[in-house]
């Protein structure tokens, strides 16, 4: 990965031609549709995880340095856990320390003998994705980077990431580690992630861990005496020429690059209450991630809101009420726990409906609600019912977009007294002996 040194020989023509593509044609900005120069790519809503937009979302290719998303969780969940704090301190080792003096590699020089805390070294690497500081903070969690890729690849199979492949914890290729490739992992090999998986990691990256996105939209830091930058220039307030590329409401994650991998980029935007996330992967050029990633965020924030659809209290007409067995009422009326909230293509409101399913287990055998009942007890949930021609899958879940919340009860309905109940036995016990005479009178004729 030698991103440093590529990406300083490419920062002046890349700057002159992204001023011409990005400002001197606003249609791109509004596109109705999406026409993405990447390999692949996907963008998802960040709170619910519904894809809005997807290119080749499942084709498996190095992440580079998008591999960090992986790391980032897992120090996370170990300060979570109380394994390590922010404030845990730890020196670097040889290894590291050879690959932080490598000046081709991303990143700034360490010294040696020297008590770094883990927030040092966490923001390095979320600012400047510094590969020493990466590799010393999975050797601080793990004892080793070879446990720490167990780590990285049983967590990937906990979240349900559906494509990937970890073998180390910066998204070099192993062959560029020399002899230090962790235990476990071949020498030639490489991380792999499709976009679908990247995006998947960054969905439970920025939902379990938000502080994330407190790191990785800080533009500038010092570290270790020196001012380090960003490799995300779409961050807003980017110092200098570098402010060109900002875009509002980004606020991460991770970049990515090597020669296999090409240009790649995990975005984060948010605006008015919308917040997207955005995968591009294998991009010819620095310019590029961020000019494909521009195409996908416009899309979203132009084509989508996100709005209350169905009220809290919502009832559907004609079914707002649910007989009741074995109770003082015949029946009980039910309504949505909460509001029904959803992101949506403009124009497509009226495209959504809500059905009622309700819990077996509350039914009888003839589908009554059997008391008694509380107030407000939860007996199915209220789907969100989408009756247009796309196929809006979940990046969680894998399957179809699904909404629902809680169908719950107005009123309480108290159980009926053993006399009533005998009374109602009795009378359904004739009822039946009358019927089957009608039945067999009939059969007579």
């Amino acid at each position: 990965m030698k991103q440093r040194l590529q990406a300083s020989l490419a920062v002046g023509m890349a700057l002159v031609l992204s001023m011409i593509v990005i400002f001197g044609n606003p249609e791109l900005t509004y596109a109705a549709t999406v026409d993405l120069e990447a390999e692949s790519a996907i963008l998802v809503d960040a709170d619910t995880g519904k894809i809005l937009y997807e290119k080749k979302a499942d084709l498996t290719l190095p992440p580079a340095s998008m591999t960090k998303m992986m790391t980032e969780y897992l120090v996370l969940e170990a300060i979570k856990n109380g394994d390590i704090s922010w404030d845990t301190t730890t020196q670097i080792g040889d290894y590291p320390y050879s690959i932080s003096a490598d000046t081709s590699f991303s990143g700034t020089g360490l010294t040696q003998n020297k008590d770094y805390t883990v927030k040092e070294l966490y923001t390095a690497m979320a600012v400047n994705s510094d590969n020493a500081t990466t590799i010393a903070l999975a050797q601080l969690v793990a004892g080793s980077e070879g446990k720490f890729v167990e780590m990285m690849n049983k967590k990937a199979a906990e979240l349900g990431l559906p494509d990937y492949q970890f073998v180390n914890s910066t998204g070099l290729p192993n062959s560029a580690l020399g002899e230090n490739y962790p235990e476990g992992t071949k020498p030639d090999a490489h991380n792999l992630l499709s976009a679908r998986s990247a995006a998947l990691l960054a969905y439970h990256l920025i939902n379990d861990f938000p502080q994330a996105l407190d790191y990785s939209s800080i533009t500038t830091t010092e570290f270790e005496g020196k001012q380090i930058k960003n490799w995300n220039w779409m961050l807003p307030d980017m110092p200098g020429y570098l402010s060109a590329y900002g875009y509002k409401g980004m606020k991460g994650l991770k970049t990515g690059f090597t020669d296999l991998a090409g240009y790649c980029f995990t975005g984060v935007a948010e605006r008015d209450g919308q917040r997207f996330i955005s995968v591009v992967m294998k991009t010819d050029s620095i310019e590029a991630r961020f000019q494909e990633t521009r195409k996908l965020m416009d899309y979203g924030f132009k084509q989508f809101e996100q709005k209350e659809l169905f009220p809290e209290g919502y009832q559907i007409e004609g079914e707002s009420e649910i007989p009741v067995a074995k109770g003082k009422e015949d029946s009980v009326e039910v309504e949505t726990a909460k509001a029904i909230k959803a992101t949506f293509k403009k124009g497509e409101e009226d495209m959504y409906k809500v059905k009622y399913n309700i819990s077996e287990e509350h039914l009888d055998k003839d589908g009554n609600l059997v008391a008694p009942i509380e107030k407000g007890e939860k007996i199915g949930t209220v789907e969100l019912v989408y009756n247009g021609e796309e196929n809006y899958k979940n990046v969680v879940t894998g399957e179809s977009q699904k909404t629902t919340v809680d169908l719950v009860t107005t009123s309480s309905v108290e159980k009926s007294n053993w006399f009533m109940l005998m009374i109602g036995s009795v009378g359904d016990f004739f009822s039946d002996i009358f019927t089957s005479a009608v039945d067999m009178v009939k059969g007579w004729f």
